[in-house]
């Protein structure tokens, strides 16, 4: 463990947050780490519990407690505590193969399950693995080391999210040919399309990127599979194929007005920006909002912005819109506010089902003086202006009532509730479906009623011959954790259908 009294003498510490005002100025990440000793007297706070809930990755009432990884959280805090950090980047990546990742996008589910938060603060884990990649990345530890010895096997990955690239990793390691397939302009996923900057810039997905192509493995962008590619020219090239497509068709709002102009997907709006900020490929460092060249992107500047959905990329919308120069923001939740402390039925170490105000929603409180966020709440109507564009939105309140069909829980609308508000942007952050159905459909794969993929329990090998499947795109919208956790298990079993074996640990 770090030190033994460590929990009981040092205070947790973590990593400061730029004001809201400053930090609206610009896309750049705003958290400034702590020092390597201070890191270290973070380390100390962990106590290596008997049973540690952090690595657990139990599914406790529906939710994950702790990590689905299985990161050997008390190790790495140990080794941090007592200055060992190049052998805590190896305990750390030997089952993350991207911590520079989650360690800015993850929403820490190891420190919700800490041992120490069940009656003071949490160990500050994220911020210490943080401090393990980077501190990789400077002194050289986090290179390039390609295989020694190929096995002539070679695997197609169709996506390159979290998923993809965590079984493209993998599979190179074991020897393998990996290529990896994305349909957009640069490899990432929806870590580079669909994050803001704010949360992780673009250049540390370019440096992994870059650490893999040394490693041998073939990115091929701007590819659409399915389309361009057909899928038996990639089965006739590669011994299999793995699909970590995301679960990339989002759900749409279906209300009078939906065809009226400027009402967008949450995901092309964050998607616009991205690329306007990083149009110049050799481009090191995000432009300030107003270095971003007008009409390259879906501005909020002087538009009420209305967001539909209370989520992180409803909150990634707020932040952004805040930082184009938005008149107003208003978000919507359809589910009514959760607590701000835990509830009894709601006990440690479940994940704490209680109120979050996200980096978005504290600029817009700076910003605009209260929270944007309006619970129980939806949208009944979009009202149009002469030239068609949306102008006002029209909505309803909402309420908790059983449904005599069905017999369970729905949010349905209070008559009478409805209201006006002006809304000259729509911007619709309710989810994910599931898969797209033009890939599914071309590799003959079978879906579930939610179009996830099919797939045994357990299992990643989807009902067409060597094609299999991962992230999303088989689980249904999740966290980064969950992504790369999957496309670690896919190939794990994708190597043993090529080999007869495996040799890949995966937890």
């Amino acid at each position: 463990m770090g030190k033994p009294t460590g929990f009981m003498e040092y205070e947790r510490k973590d990593k400061t947050a730029e004001a809201p005002l400053e930090r609206i100025g610009h896309f750049r990440e705003f958290y400034t780490p702590l020092s390597k000793e201070e890191q270290e007297v973070q380390g100390a706070r962990c106590m290596a519990c008997g049973v540690p809930f952090c690595q657990s990755g139990l599914n406790l009432m529906g939710m994950a407690s702790g990590c689905p990884l299985h990161n050997l959280v008390p190790e790495w805090n140990d080794l941090i505590y007592n200055g060992n950090w190049e052998e805590a980047y190896y305990r750390l990546v030997k089952t993350n193969n991207f911590p520079e990742f989650t360690s800015r996008v993850c929403p820490a589910l190891c420190e919700n399950a800490c041992t120490c938060g069940l009656n003071e603060e949490p160990v500050a884990t994220k911020s210490n693995e943080y401090a393990i990649i980077e501190n990789a990345f400077e002194k050289g530890y986090a290179k390039a080391r390609p295989p020694k010895v190929r096995t002539g096997k070679k695997v197609a990955v169709i996506g390159s999210g979290p998923a993809g690239l965590a079984a493209a990793d993998l599979l190179n390691r074991r020897g393998h040919m990996v290529t990896v397939f994305e349909r957009e302009d640069k490899a990432g996923g929806l870590l580079r399309y669909g994050i803001p900057n704010m949360k992780l810039e673009k250049q540390y997905i370019d440096r992994r990127i870059h650490i893999m192509e040394e490693e041998g493995i073939e990115f091929r962008v701007n590819c659409n599979v399915g389309k361009d590619v057909k899928p038996a020219q990639l089965l006739k090239e590669y011994d299999r194929v793995i699909l970590a497509c995301g679960a990339s068709a989002p759900r749409d709002i279906k209300a009078p007005g939906r065809d009226a102009d400027g009402i967008y997907f949450a995901v092309d709006f964050l998607k616009s920006t991205t690329k306007a900020l990083w149009a110049d490929a050799g481009q090191t460092e995000a432009k300030l909002p107003g270095q971003m060249k007008k009409g390259s992107y879906v501005s909020a500047e002087g538009r009420n912005v209305l967001v539909i959905g209370g989520g992180d990329t409803g909150n990634d919308c707020v932040g952004t819109a805040i930082r184009h120069g938005a008149k107003s923001v208003l978000q919507l939740e359809m589910m009514p506010k959760a607590p701000d402390k835990r509830a009894e039925g709601n006990p440690w170490p479940e994940w704490p089902k209680v109120c979050k105000t996200d980096y978005g929603q504290q600029e817009a409180i700076a910003v605009f003086g209260q929270d944007p966020r309006v619970y129980t709440t939806t949208v009944k109507e979009f009202v149009k202006d002469k030239k068609g564009r949306v102008c006002k939105a029209v909505l309803v309140r909402l309420e908790s009532r059983k449904d005599e069909k069905t017999g369970r829980m729905v949010m349905a609308e209070i008559p009478g509730s409805e209201y006006t508000v002006d809304a000259d942007l729509v911007l619709i952050a309710a989810g994910f479906l599931g898969s797209e159905s033009y890939v599914t459909k071309a590799f003959g794969v079978e879906v579930n009623e939610r179009t996830n993929v099919k797939t045994e329990a357990g299992k990643y090998a989807t009902n067409a011959e060597r094609v299999f499947t991962a992230g999303d795109m088989h689980r249904g919208q999740s966290l980064v954790v969950w992504a790369i956790r999957e496309g670690r298990e896919a190939a794990k079993e994708v190597d043993e259908s090529l080999m007869g074996y495996t040799n890949l640990t995966v937890q």
